[in-house]
């Protein structure tokens, strides 16, 4: 029988995990066997950039905590080297970041499986959220289709002004000088 501060410290293990896989709009379950100290540190710096927390985890206290979430789809998955990438923001930055880690370490990094908003994902739809623009990229995108219409009106009527032999120049030199 466990000691019962041993047992109460894995308690509170499971449960801070639970919440953080509860709170988290996206997790990634991934096999680093193999990996470099520098290639862990390097993959570390850019999760924290990204606001990702990144951390190795036993892989009883993650299949008890999955367990306690409804998400027991995974449990086959956690044996060996298990890590956890979680996040709260950004759900598409992990997928990413860790399939670009995945393509560079060949077999020596691997995803196990992942999870978005409580749903356990198969194996097409990680590649296919990967493949998917970080947020900021989609917010430039969106940004630019709005502004393109204005573009091309202040363009078109300033080529009509210098068809009819008008300037912006001149009124803006007037109104400084007055």
């Amino acid at each position: 029988m466990p000691n019962a501060k041993v047992l109460s410290e894995k308690q509170a293990i499971v449960a801070a995990l639970a919440e953080r896989i509860k709170n988290a709009g996206a997790g990634i379950l991934v096999d680093y066997r193999g990996i470099t100290v520098l290639e862990d540190t390097a993959l570390r710096a850019e999760m924290r950039k990204e606001g990702i927390d990144y951390s190795v985890v036993k892989n009883t206290l993650t299949r008890k905590a999955l367990d306690s979430l409804g998400m027991s789809g995974l449990d086959d998955v956690l044996n060996g080297t298990t890590s956890l990438a979680t996040t709260a923001g950004d759900p598409i930055a992990p997928f990413r970041i860790i399939s670009d880690y995945s393509k560079k370490l060949n077999d020596r990094f691997n995803i196990k499986a992942a999870f978005m908003d409580g749903q356990i994902l198969s194996e097409s739809e990680i590649a296919e959220i990967a493949e998917l623009p970080s947020k900021d990229a989609l917010y430039a995108k969106v940004l630019g289709t709005m502004i393109a219409p204005i573009t091309g009106l202040a363009v078109c009527l300033g080529q009509i002004l210098e068809q009819k032999g008008g300037s912006l120049e001149p009124a803006a030199a007037e109104e400084a000088a007055e």
